[in-house]
């Protein structure tokens, strides 16, 4: 069996997983324990406390209407009597719907003293509804005070108890706690020692192949690309290395990139498109290289400076490359060649589109560079080549498009030359525009 770096790991980890289930086992048996005190404590000891105090709550609500009744003898009382009476039977049913068998003789004692209690208001109102208050008010102190005294007894016994019952749990709670918290971090602690040690033989077989990576790593970021590992491993270790080899041809070639780009733009230089070309021809596959140039561009520099012909090439840049997203083919290839020179290299169809949508786009966003007089005449004064001032156009866009298989051009220059050529026919015509090789041989 190969001895691989997983496997290594795997037979370490397994020595510790004994003592790491046990401890985990222990934990999950301690916190069922603390979670059935908890529950307990929860749905059992709060749930009397809360009715208790409920069922306080309602007695004295209760007996307020029964003390007010043969005063006032409001019919409206008494209905609240009785509601209150309701709410007090339906306190106590919910304490002897069987989850508390404890408290079943109190509650059947409490109950009983609350049908006298009923009794003893029913006997008021009649006395009451016969004229004779004075008897109800009788009733009312010595009997009904008596029952009331009782039943409040009562109820405030159960939620004592269920207060007890919630310190003592608590405290189980704790002692538990503790107890289970001291066994759990000294099987966690010997599982960690155990583990440690493993894992310090088995690193010492990783380490050296990984401070030679280290070493390579340093070697690599000082540009040294072609820095010889020399380790011949059949695990993990010896694939890292194999990647770690491609990743460091691969940073040479984008190294190669990064230093052909254009710095104006960040676009890929001239060694970048013809290696683009290049390939393409070689590959056999129909392509489409489209020359980009900017019309009126050397004037308007003469006349708005560098600086400002600068953000121009910028913005056609964004233009080109929001384009070449639209177009969503990561295949396509986007350069500056310099100045005010770029190259898009696309499939035939969707090379023309996107030229298409760059010349649609192109007028309307590139009109803001230009002071207000200027874009509202259309034109702007400069110099020609000679010298001599002139009304010059704004600034429009040139696209040549030549396309080949690999048949027609043996190489990249020959290629660039006839899309050159091409692109001198189409400056002759107005305005901005794109050219294809069909639309010069029907012309």
């Amino acid at each position: 069996m190969k001895l691989t770096i997983y496997r290594k790991l795997l037979l370490s980890y397994l020595a510790m997983a004994f003592l790491t289930v046990l401890a985990s086992a222990y934990a999950i048996f301690s916190l069922q324990q603390l979670n059935e005190l908890a529950y307990r404590i929860i749905n059992e000891d709060f749930a009397v406390v809360d009715l208790s105090k409920k069922l306080l709550d309602t007695l004295i609500a209760q007996e307020s209407a029964e003390k007010r009744y043969p005063i006032l003898r409001d019919p409206t009382i008494e209905e609240i009597f009785w509601t209150r009476g309701r709410e007090f039977k339906s306190g106590v049913g919910e304490l002897r719907n069987g989850r508390f068998p404890a408290l079943e003789p109190t509650l059947g004692k409490l109950f009983l003293l609350h049908s006298q209690y009923d009794s003893l208001f029913a006997q008021e109102v009649a006395l009451v509804r016969g004229n004779q208050s004075a008897e109800a008010q009788v009733v009312s102190e010595l009997s009904g005070r008596k029952a009331i005294d009782e039943m409040a007894f009562i109820i405030r016994g159960i939620q004592k108890r269920a207060e007890q019952d919630i310190s003592e749990r608590m405290n189980e709670i704790k002692v538990q706690g503790a107890r289970a918290s001291r066994l759990t971090v000294v099987l966690s602690l010997v599982s960690m020692l155990v583990g440690l040690l493993i894992v310090m033989l088995v690193t010492y077989n990783i380490a050296r192949p990984l401070r030679r990576l280290e070493k390579a790593t340093a070697e690599i970021a000082e540009g040294k690309f072609d820095y010889d590992l020399r380790l011949n491993r059949r695990d993990e270790i010896g694939s890292l290395v194999h990647a770690f080899g491609a990743m460091a041809r691969r940073l040479k070639i984008l190294e190669e990139r990064n230093l052909d780009a254009s710095p104006l733009t960040g676009l890929p230089g001239n060694l970048a498109i013809e290696r683009e070309i290049e390939n393409r021809l070689t590959a056999k596959k129909t392509f489409s290289l489209c020359h980009v140039d900017l019309d009126n561009f050397k004037p308007f520099v003469d006349i708005y400076g560098y600086a400002w012909g600068s953000e121009v090439i910028k913005e056609v840049a964004r233009l080109l490359l929001a384009q070449m997203k639209t177009a969503e083919a990561p295949e396509d290839f986007l350069g500056h060649i310099g100045g005010d020179d770029f190259v898009i290299i696309s499939a035939p169809l969707r090379a023309e589109r996107v030229c298409r949508e760059i010349v649609a786009g192109f007028d309307g966003r590139i009109r803001k560079f230009y002071a207000a007089q200027d874009r509202e005449r259309g034109f702007f004064i400069g110099k020609d080549r000679q010298g001599n001032q002139q009304k010059f156009p704004l600034i429009t866009v040139t696209i040549a498009i030549v396309t080949d298989d690999g048949a027609r051009f043996g190489n990249p220059l020959d290629m660039a030359e006839a899309a050159a050529q091409l692109k001198e026919y189409a400056k002759t015509l107005p305005g901005s525009n794109y050219v294809t090789e069909k639309d010069v041989h029907r012309g």
